[in-house]
């Protein structure tokens, strides 16, 4: 069995450790705290086995040292990881990685980095996306381009609609005011930030979401959607993607 251990972390980060119940093996999903991890799986009484990069951005995994140092665990990641921070193994695209019994399949979903990728465990429905999608909105476009990063979203908009999305920030307050603007029409998406408020006023988390919930109401996994494409032009929906992505971050 598969247990997902979720905690804040830097000023906006949250971390991850995956444990397998049966193997009693832990994996850290980015390192962006190392001293942190080790104290959240002192704390769980597991020992860190694993990490498992995202991108190369040093809070994803700036940790990685530290936590080998501590624990000897492996370190899995994309090539872009290389020459910055520790890594042991380079995955790419349609690689897997164990977890115990448990396969993650490696996904690329670079566009805020060139050689970001996410782990989906299909048979957990969890993915780990890092940066490349938020709940109600995506990471910055650092290093990508608009046809990448949208094929990278629409990677990630075919698996099952029920799998949790476990992104790395909390980010979805400010991220429902852009898409409240972007998509005023959409209900859906009005009461989605009605439930956001709540939560952030009563200091809860709003990640993990679902695929499905994101689906109906993040802009930009809306770019294809023929109001949206109207509204905001562009004749394919990475050109609606773009015009969107250039909106956000003028927000």
């Amino acid at each position: 069995m598969i247990y997902v251990h979720q905690f804040p972390c830097l000023s906006d980060n949250y971390g991850y450790l995956v444990h397998d119940t049966d193997s009693h093996e832990t994996a850290a999903i980015d390192t962006p705290d190392g001293k942190e991890y080790l104290r959240e799986a002192d704390l769980k009484g597991w020992r860190i086995t694993q990490i498992w990069n995202t991108h190369w951005h040093p809070d994803h995994a700036g940790g990685n040292a530290m936590i080998q140092e501590a624990t000897g665990c492996t370190i899995t990641g994309p090539a872009e990881i290389e020459g910055k921070f520790p890594i042991d193994r380079i995955v790419a695209h349609g690689e897997t990685v164990q977890l115990g019994a448990h396969s993650a399949q490696v996904i690329d979903v670079s566009g805020h980095t060139n050689g970001h990728i996410a782990y989906h465990m299909a048979d957990s429905g969890i993915a780990f996306v890092g940066d490349s999608v938020f709940a109600l909105g995506c990471g910055r476009m650092f290093e990508g381009e608009p046809k990448q990063f949208w094929g990278s979203l629409e990677r990630l908009k075919a698996l099952p609609p029920e799998t949790l999305l476990y992104c790395a920030h909390e980010y979805t307050a400010s991220n429902a005011k852009f898409a409240l603007h972007a998509d005023p029409d959409n209900a859906a998406l009005a009461a989605y930030a009605e439930e956001i408020a709540a939560k952030r006023a009563r200091d809860e988390w709003t990640v993990p979401t679902t695929l499905e919930r994101e689906l109906a109401t993040n802009p930009f996994l809306r770019a294809d959607d023929p109001a949206m494409m109207a509204k905001w032009g562009g004749t394919a929906p990475y050109e609606t993607f773009a015009a969107l992505r250039a909106a956000k971050d003028n927000f």
